[in-house]
Parts: structure tokens; C-alpha cells; sequence
């Protein structure tokens, strides 16, 4: 188990920033794939909160995460994060290199580690980092930074996990239907099978009260498209029954005309 030393009294300023600190991964190791780089980028997209504004939230896919002061050149790289009530630029200004809590102070809401072979034991707590080492990634998350809920997804089997922390330690939480709701974000998360990136397939997807999909971008540019199109389609049936409605007019007039009957007379007679 990891033991985290009492904390060096040091002067904010003297303190390693983002910019001290590295921001790419260290190896080859752990470099995401293409699916894990498409989910990561769709948890970010449609993860949008309501309690919060969205300058409030910060995503990050593949991101360093350094956690702790006593070795500051210590990280993890989640697959995916959340953190809210932090600004989502570094400083306000700048695109963020890396997360550094002891410059932020504010720990991650949500990690979502997406399942490999390589990695599964790690992110699943079946490994214990030893005395002197790197701590690993349940470590990390359960005893030192003590992340509220952290979800486990296997690509492959489609396999969806997710933990809560209770009294310091996670504990496996129900997922009924594949789906889970966030009650502190007013959020979902559930998987959906739907298409992304032109595949089709089981997606976690971020969901609201409703129990509607928060939408992508490219979603919500396809769903304004239809819109504008029923509306064309609208007018143009309007259109197609007011051209109707004339022509029955038209023929009607005709009928009248071929009877002799003049419409000013047949008016006349009923006064």
C-alpha cells in the first residue's frame, strides 16, 4: 500500500508549475489507440454538466496527472477525466500541458480508464506498487487522491464498470442497463449503441435528466439539418394543399360556367 509522506512546507511560488514538468508520455508504453483516442474524444464532448458552466469544467483525454509534491515527476495518464469547479484553461489563458494538483487543488471528479490487456491489471487493483516505486493506478486514484467515482470499460467485452469511494475505499456500485447516474452533476453516463466516427458500436455516452444523449457538435448540426428539412417539407405539402385547394376552385368555376349558371346570379337569387 502506498504511504504518502507528510507534506513539504514550501513557498507557492518555488513550486514545480505545468511548465516544469514533462507532458508527454515517457516510452511507448501507454500510447492510446484509435478507439481509445474516439471514446476519450466523445466523453469530452458530451460531458457538459449543468451545476457548472463550461468554463468551469475541465476533460482531458491522455493527459498527465502529477499528484504528488514528495515526487513531483510521479504521474498517471488517465484515459479520460473530469474535473469541475476549475478553470478549463491553465491560468485562464492557456491550453493546459498537464494537471498538477498541488497547483490546482482540486481533484478529479470522474476517471475513466478504457480497458487494454497490457494495462487491465493496473487500472483494475490487482497490482500493488512497492515501497519506493510509482504507486499504480488504483492506488492513485482510491488512497491518494481519493477520486470520487472511477469507471472501468472493457472495449472488447464490452464490460462496464464503476466505483464509488465510500469511507476511503471503492467500493463496485450497481450499473443497471449499462447506465449510472451522477447526482451531484445532474449527469448520466450509459453505453448506447450508436454510430461515431462512422462506427458503429457500444459508446459510453453522457446522457441528461430527460434521459436524452447530450449531443455532439456533428450531431446537432445533423439534427438542425433536419429540422430545416421537415420545416422545407412542411411548406411544400402547405404548398401542394393550397395548389390543390385552387385547382378545386378552378374546376369548380368551370362546372358552373359549362352549366350557364353566372356566380353573381346564383348569388342574387339567395338574397
Amino acid at each position: 500500500m502506498y504511504e504518502a509522506k507528510p507534506s513539504i512546507a514550501l513557498k507557492q511560488n518555488s513550486l514545480p508549475t505545468m511548465y516544469d514538468l514533462p507532458s508527454e508520455e515517457v516510452g511507448d508504453s501507454g500510447l492510446p489507440d484509435q478507439y481509445h483516442f474516439w471514446q476519450g474524444e466523445l466523453l469530452s464532448e458530451t460531458f457538459a454538466p449543468p451545476p457548472y458552466p463550461d468554463t468551469d469544467v475541465l476533460v482531458a483525454c491522455d493527459l498527465n496527472l502529477y499528484y504528488d509534491l514528495e515526487h513531483p515527476l510521479w504521474y498517471k495518464r488517465p484515459d479520460w477525466f473530469a474535473v469541475v469547479g476549475v478553470d478549463r484553461f491553465y491560468q485562464k489563458t492557456e491550453p493546459r500541458l498537464s494537471y498538477v494538483m498541488w497547483q490546482e487543488q482540486v481533484k478529479p471528479f470522474v476517471i475513466v480508464e478504457l480497458l487494454s490487456p497490457s494495462t487491465q491489471k493496473e487500472d483494475l487493483g490487482l497490482m500493488r506498487g512497492k515501497k519506493g516505486k510509482p504507486p499504480y493506478k488504483w492506488e492513485v486514484y482510491e488512497e491518494i487522491l481519493q477520486v470520487p467515482y472511477y469507471v472501468v470499460f472493457d472495449g472488447h467485452s464490452n464490460q462496464l464498470r464503476l466505483f464509488k469511494l465510500i469511507n476511503g475505499r471503492y467500493q463496485a456500485e450497481t450499473v443497471g442497463h449499462g447506465e449510472y447516474w451522477f447526482a451531484d452533476l445532474d449527469l448520466g453516463l450509459k453505453l448506447v449503441f450508436c454510430q461515431y466516427k462512422d462506427l458503429s458500436r457500444l459508446w459510453l455516452r453522457w446522457y441528461d435528466r430527460a434521459g436524452h444523449l447530450i449531443l455532439t457538435a456533428a450531431e446537432r448540426v445533423q439534427q438542425e439539418q433536419q429540422r430545416v428539412e421537415q420545416e422545407k417539407q412542411r411548406a411544400e405539402q402547405e404548398k401542394q394543399r393550397a395548389d390543390v385547394a385552387e385547382l378545386e376552385i378552378a374546376r369548380l368555376r368551370a362546372l358552373l360556367h359549362q352549366s350557364g349558371i353566372n356566380r353573381d346570379e346564383v348569388g342574387s337569387h339567395g338574397q
